[in-house]
């Protein structure tokens, strides 16, 4: 992830603004790190397939990972997680104030669109690219997600309903990374597959963090945790040990999966993939 790291240095959103740490606010959460977790599986279905277009491909990345970044400083607000700590870094809203981290949330849901309609596909392309980020990141996904999240704090919800939640507030989004590069590279043919492998990643992914909520200290998570007590989060509802049964239960299924991707595909996921769908071990 070294060369997207480069363009997302590169890339930086900048403001001409007289406002005197609106630009610095921007950037703050970006250049923080993180997993990049979801431009890495875009990046890795696009190299697999195509090579010569990864450099295209980045502006796709970079779009995801700004939507990602204002989704963690919107979600860390008072108003929801009331979260001091992210990416081992304080929080927009205490570094700065609510009402930038507010904005620049904003900003950078907005921006992602716009670097987006940007990118060197063609229009085509560019539409079907636009219509994926915002399907899974907007209304009937991660916002859907997150709102249900709220509604229902200090209201225990069933298994089958929680999995709702985390499809559409965390999975969602990681399906829609693995899809978006199968749009860039021309293969529609795996596009859905590669969507529903990612959502079942996703639920895995949110298994872990819930996971690791209850078994890390925040420095090792570089966030605040044991933070979910009132939230439905798998542990919450299912206890530990069956959070951790089901983990590796999926985890072993998308192991096999992995191994029906075609040998290109494979190559370039195998790594990445076993590192994260082992995490919670």
């Amino acid at each position: 992830m070294q060369n997207f790291e480069q363009f997302l240095l590169d890339n930086l959103p900048t403001s001409s603004s007289i406002h005197p740490t609106y630009e610095d606010a921007l950037q703050n959460m970006l250049i923080a790190g993180g997993k990049r977790f979801r431009p890495a599986l875009l990046l890795g279905v696009v190299k697999a397939y195509n090579p010569l277009l990864l450099d295209s491909a980045r502006h796709a990345a970079y779009a995801i990972e700004l939507l990602h970044t204002y989704s963690l400083i919107h979600d860390d607000l008072p108003a929801m997680d009331d979260s001091p700590l992210r990416r081992g870094k304080p929080t927009l809203h205490v570094s700065f104030d609510e009402v930038t981290a507010i904005l620049v949330g904003d900003a950078l849901n907005t921006y992602s669109f716009e670097v987006l309609s940007n990118a060197p596909f063609s229009d085509a392309t560019r539409v079907k690219l636009i219509r994926e980020l915002a399907s899974n990141g907007g209304l009937n996904g991660m916002v859907l997600g997150q709102a249900i999240d709220c509604y229902f704090e200090n209201k225990p919800l069933k298994v089958e309903d929680i999995k709702i939640l985390h499809t559409n507030k965390t999975a969602k989004l990681i399906a829609a990374s693995m899809k978006m590069g199968a749009i860039i590279v021309g293969r529609e043919d795996v596009a859905r597959e590669l969507y529903d492998f990612g959502i079942k990643l996703g639920v895995l992914f949110q298994i872990q963090d819930d996971i690791l909520d209850v078994t890390q200290s925040s420095q090792e998570a570089g966030k605040l945790t044991n933070n979910d007590e009132d939230k439905n989060s798998f542990v919450t509802i299912l206890g530990l040990d069956e959070s951790m049964k089901q983990a590796n239960e999926i985890a072993d299924e998308l192991m096999t999966e992995i191994f029906n991707f075609d040998e290109s595909l494979q190559s370039e996921l195998s790594s990445l993939l076993s590192k994260y769908i082992n995490r919670h071990k």
